[in-house]
């Protein structure tokens, strides 16, 4: 299932929080040698991990990670106008109404299923939030990925060439991407807003009438 945590509440899932870290370590440090920092408890964590994000993370039936982003407005510090600004020719991107989302990583076992899921939360955020995009940067290896989806982003700006090229994107909200997640994911629009409900603290009484 999906769960929405937001920073200060992660450590109330601390086998979420555990697996979520050293799945990042194994994803970013390990297998795309990033000059990540990674600690004596094998997680990896950055400075805007400490700014109270708003993770979505895919629980698997056993309790553990299976895939997650991070996101933060643009409003706020974010990585894209710290680190990438020259991809944009110096422009920020500073908008309570448009969120950065990093940190997107899939646990060793994810299935196809796990990755639509990560992206039709994206749009459930946006939905919820009324937001009208979302921000990221991202590499060759997630292009693939956005296209099986159906979720591809408009491409801001880029730099480097092949598997070194890095690109900043944004995504637009649209209510046709939404049902395509919705099917590549494998669920229905019912639990996916049960899901959303469950971490935001809606009622049993007001949930019971979604399921």
């Amino acid at each position: 299932m999906l769960r929405y945590i937001y920073g200060n509440d992660l450590s109330q899932f601390p086998v979420l929080q555990d697996t979520m870290h050293k799945d990042r370590a194994t994803q970013f440090s390990e297998r795309l040698k990033w000059a990540v920092t990674v600690d004596e408890n094998g997680w990896e964590r950055d400075e805007y991990d400490a700014m109270n994000p708003l993770y979505v993370i895919w629980e698997n039936a056993d309790g553990t990670h299976g895939g997650s982003m991070r996101f933060l407005p643009t409003s706020e510090r974010t990585m894209v106008n710290d680190h990438f600004s020259d991809l944009l020719k110096g422009e920020r991107i500073e908008s309570p109404f448009i969120w950065e989302c990093t940190r997107f990583v899939l646990g060793q076992q994810a299935t196809p299923r796990v990755a639509a899921a990560m992206m039709l939360a994206g749009g459930e955020l946006m939905r919820a939030f009324s937001l009208t995009h979302l921000l990221g940067v991202f590499d060759p290896r997630m292009v693939r990925i956005y296209s099986m989806i159906g979720a591809s982003p408009e491409v801001l700006g880029s730099s480097g060439e092949g598997r070194d090229k890095i690109s900043v994107g944004l995504w637009a909200y649209r209510p046709e991407d939404r049902v395509r997640v919705l099917r590549r994911a494998e669920v229905s629009s019912d639990v996916s807003e049960l899901w959303f409900d469950l971490s935001f603290g809606r009622s049993i009484q007001q949930m019971q009438k979604v399921a």
